[in-house]
């Protein structure tokens, strides 16, 4: 499996993947993302392909301290081979190379059969809360 940066024309097929993991919401078109991770100087969303095509995503950014990760995904038929373990280095390397110290992920409320992968790789609950406020 190769990892590379995803670029325009892999849009759709990482649309898709995600809606597959079931990692979108109807009020956030995921292709809208994808474009703003792809078009900006500290993100990118990175792609493991194997020889039929686009089997793996994740999308990682800094603000010059602190890295977040978002969207990992891998398509039903790769699930349990490895292949979020590798993606998940892939953008902790990503990090590393542009002098981010720390990185963070969120999971949504009710997705924990997540969080034993996470926990695995060295993860931990930072007792911290995520707010929000729509700006739109």
């Amino acid at each position: 499996m190769n990892i590379a940066d995803l670029t325009t024309d892999d849009v759709a097929n990482a649309a898709e993947l995600w809606r597959e993991a079931g990692l979108s919401r109807p009020w956030n078109p995921p292709e809208r993302d994808i474009e703003r991770a792809l078009s900006g100087e500290m993100s990118t969303v990175l792609g493991g392909f194997d020889d039929r095509g686009l089997v793996a995503t994740v999308m990682v950014g800094h603000d010059g301290h602190r890295g977040w990760v978002y969207y990992l995904a891998v398509t039903d038929r790769c699930r349990g081979t490895g292949l979020g373990k590798r993606m998940l280095e892939a953008a902790e390397q990503w990090l590393r190379e542009r002098g981010a110290v720390k990185v963070q992920l969120m999971v949504r409320s009710g997705n924990d059969s997540v969080l034993g992968f996470y926990e695995h790789l060295g993860y931990e609950d930072a007792d911290v809360q995520v707010r929000a406020k729509w700006l739109i």
